[in-house]
């Protein structure tokens, strides 16, 4: 299954109930945080997903099992208006064309529900105790969401000894290429 870093159970609750239980869960999610809602009430797919998209979270997706939905959202932060300053940068186009390792900092969910064939993922909480698992002399495309996470990702392997690290702007909310999904 998808890691998340919270779960709640909203299992057999009619609406608005899963997302009020959601509101008030939530709260206790640090900032990019995946909350995991176990729910029932079918119609709770697209009450979660407009209840995220009118608050800042970004809604990632469904898994039904059996008959039990498994919603993921992460909790939004400030990411549009953090200042990138990793030097190093390419555009979502030039990756296609290019070799190296595309390095996903994106949390588990984020990367299950659609990310570029191929990439590796390391969330970017994980990424300094993994970080033995990369190649120093490969080039290293890090992607994340909208480039912030990706942008401190590298700068964290620039200061580990990677030279050929470069952040890819403006990130996975804008590619309009094919996506693989592990869910």
């Amino acid at each position: 299954m998808i890691k998340a870093n919270q779960q709640l159970d909203a299992k057999g609750l009619a609406c608005p109930m899963p997302v009020v239980k959601t509101k008030k869960a939530i709260s206790d999610v640090e900032e990019g945080n995946v909350l995991e809602v176990l729910a029932t009430d079918k119609g709770s797919k697209a009450d979660l997903a407009a209840w995220a998209h009118s608050v800042g979270h970004q809604y990632l997706g469904t898994v039904e099992e059996d008959d039990v939905l498994h919603h993921y959202i992460r909790k939004g932060n400030s990411e549009p208006t953090v200042e990138k300053s990793y030097e190093h940068t390419v555009s979502l186009n030039e990756i296609e064309s290019r070799d190296g390792l595309i390095l996903d900092v994106r949390e588990a969910a984020e990367y299950a529900f659609g990310h570029i064939e191929g990439a590796k993922s390391i969330p970017m909480g994980e990424l300094e105790a993994r970080i033995e698992e990369l190649d120093k002399d490969k080039e290293i495309y890090v992607i994340c969401r909208t480039g912030n996470r990706s942008d401190l990702a590298a700068q964290l392997l620039a200061e580990k000894g990677f030279s050929k690290v470069y952040n890819v702007l403006p990130g996975m909310h804008d590619w309009k290429g094919n996506i693989t999904k592990e869910i």
